[in-house]
Formats: C-alpha cells, structure tokens, sequence
C-alpha cells in the first residue's frame, strides 16, 4: 500500500508526555506551573467519520536522545487514514490513537545526539502513525529539511505521495521515454504525484481513471486520455487506443481490478499493485466489499509469470521501517525535482481539525482533485485596509 492506501514508514510519532509526568519531576513545595495544553484529532473507536474527534492535552515536549519535537503547521490526509478508521490498517497502534502519518511544523526542542537539524527548522514528517497534532515528538530520522519556497501545506502532501509514486514508477516501473502507463485514481494525491512525474521522462502516454467531472483537470495536467471509470471499461477503452496495452499499471484498487490490470500488460510490462481501495464502500467496514474483493484477488504462480513475460510488483511503504538511507535518497532526488519546478503538490482542499469529518468525506467520496490537508487552525485573514 501507499499514500493512498497504506502508510508512511517508521514508528508512531508520541505525544507529549502526561501533566502527572510533569509534575513529578517538579519537586519542591510550590505548585507547579500547569504545562501548557495543545490539540490533537483522537481516534477513539472504528466506524465512521465521527469517531475521529478533536481532544485537548497537556504536556511539554521532551525529546529522549536521537529525537525531536515539531510544532506541526500542517497534516497530509491519506487513504490509509480511511482505512484505518475503519479498522481494515494493521499498522495503526492500538486505540484511542491520533491517526496522521505525514505532517510539516518548525522544531521545537531536539533530544542529545540529533545533528543536522536546528530549533526554528522547518521540517517534513514521517510516521505509522500520530501526526494530526499540534506537538509531537519523533525520531529525527524521520524528519526531512523543507525545500525554500515549500509552504507547509505543501510540505504536509509531499512524502507519502511522492515517495510511493517515485519508487512505484522507478524503481519498480523502469519508467523509460516512449512507454505508456494507465495510473488509476490519477486525480488522488499518488495519482497527481505519479503524472508529475511521468513528466520528466521524454514521451510517456498517459491514461488516467477518474470521474468525468476531473476530466478537465487531468488533461491539463498531461493526461492524454482520461476515462471515466464510472461509465466506461477502462480496459476496452486503452485497447481502442492502444491494442497491445499498456507498459505499466499502477493498480491501488485491489480485487477483481488487479486481474484486468494484468490482463492490460503489453510484453515486458509491469505491474505495481500498492492498495486495496476497493474495501472502502461507505462510511463503515463493508463485510461484503471485503468478501468480494478477497474472492476475486488476483493470483499468479511463476510459472505463468515465465510464459507471459510480465511482471507483478508489490509496494508498500508503510513496511519500510528500517530503510531509512533507502526513503532519504529517494527524497532527496523529490527534493531536488522540486526546486528545479518539476513537481509540485496539488492541495486540493484545507481543513482546520474540527472540520476533519467534512475533510476525510471529501476524499473517501473521491471529490479531490490533488491532496487533502488538515491544520490545527486555518490562518486569520488579515482585515481588509480601508480604501481613502
């Protein structure tokens, strides 16, 4: 899985120690000083968006050694998040739990031994899980420096999409100059990543699923052919274009999804299987959606493979736990592609935490056009100067 569907590497980020904690450490006769309080979004139970809701907290960021502590300004909205307020992620620690796998705010304190990285630092983050918060601690290699010019909004889009969509079409895909992909869900955040990035490579076809109405918008984005998923077989429609099929899939569907995207492999072709989008039917757990997409998953021996001369990838970054030179090279080539105006996240929608609900609606209902975001609170508008 992925950004879209799976979730972002390294441990859950913490939250700041408890009062009690405090307090105990205090010592002496006066009262102590009650540490100052922060919010954070809290899922406390599985089932709809309700049960993700805003709660407040006390505590003072103490990083342990090789740790941080990050005031975050911003946070990345993903398809996992979905799933795993249905309770269909295993990577989620046990609840209550602040969901948020990405996320961007200034460093606040750094723990002993951190290096490379300064008080007043604004950064980009990593984690299973914890980051829809306003403080968090976490380990400092899960931290990546924001390119000059990144607002944070951007910066809280950038890891989970691009890093899935960078290591899917390169280092798995081969994506080379003159091929052709079909990206599903291609307006969704992996989706908008992984057409940026088809345009660095000389002369890639895209083919791009999504609603009619998004149409528009992936055109001007470098879809050659977008198909509307809703009303059209997308696989007869590459054939009509492309009889032979395409080079590479990139499948975050699942299910029966899986084998049509197989069945669209030219000779050589490759695909990357990186989500199971297909189990979100509703707001709650689809026992049935489940069943269904489990019945028709896809499966394919070597054998087979040999005959046909294609290959099957699987990704998911939220199993990359201890890879981190491995994340750090790959963003830093993003990071580089950014400051050259070659990528750039697509916000489509910016939500305060207490709107969360509308937030994860907008993208579980697929009205998003580019990444969805979450801030602590949005900025005040500045009053309008009157005119002489």
């Amino acid at each position: 899985m992925s950004g879209e569907e799976a979730a972002a590497p390294p441990a859950p980020a913490e939250q700041a120690p408890p009062a009690e904690q405090q307090q105990a450490a205090g010592g002496g006769d006066a009262p102590p000083a009650e540490p100052p309080q922060y919010r954070a979004l809290v899922l406390s139970g599985f089932g709809g968006y309700e049960k993700v809701k805003v709660q407040v907290r006390r505590g003072e960021p103490s990083p342990r050694p090789g740790e941080l502590a990050v005031r975050v300004r911003a946070c990345g909205l993903n398809f996992a998040d979905l799933l795993a307020r249905q309770g269909l992620y295993d990577r989620l620690p046990p609840l209550p739990v602040s969901p948020g796998m990405e996320g961007a705010g200034t460093v606040l304190a750094l723990g002993e031994g951190v290096t490379g990285r300064q008080v007043g630092d604004k950064v980009m983050v990593l984690a299973r899980a914890g980051l829809w918060q306003e403080v968090v601690t976490v380990p400092a290699n899960q931290t990546y420096l924001m390119p000059e010019g990144m607002s944070f909004e951007e910066a809280a889009s950038f890891l989970v999409n691009y890093i899935t969509a960078y290591m899917i079409l390169f280092d798995f895909g081969n994506l080379r100059p003159n091929q052709s992909i079909l990206i599903h869900m291609a307006a969704g955040g992996v989706g908008t990543a992984a057409i940026q990035l088809c345009k660095t490579v000389e002369n890639v076809t895209i083919f791009g699923t999504a609603s009619a109405s998004k149409h528009d918008a992936l055109r001007e984005s470098g879809v050659a052919h977008p198909i509307d998923y809703r009303s059209m077989d997308y696989v007869e429609e590459v054939r009509k274009i492309s009889p032979k099929g395409v080079d590479i899939v990139l499948d975050p569907l699942g299910g029966s999804d899986t084998s049509k995207a197989f069945s669209l492999l030219k000779p050589m072709g490759k695909l990357i299987t990186y989500g199971v989008a297909n189990l979100l039917t509703g707001q709650k757990k689809n026992l049935m959606a489940m069943a269904k997409t489990w019945w028709n998953q896809f499966s394919i021996n070597a054998l087979q493979l040999l005959h046909l001369n294609k290959a099957v990838c699987g990704y998911n970054l939220g199993y990359m736990d201890e890879e981190f030179e491995l994340i750090e090279g790959v963003v830093a080539k993003l990071v580089s592609l950014y400051s050259q105006g070659k990528i750039k996240p697509k916000i489509d929608s910016v939500w305060p935490f207490e709107q969360v609900a509308d937030a994860m609606r907008q993208m579980q209902e697929k009205k998003n056009v580019g990444k969805v975001v979450l801030v602590p609170e949005l900025p005040k508008e500045e009053p309008k100067k009157e005119e002489n």
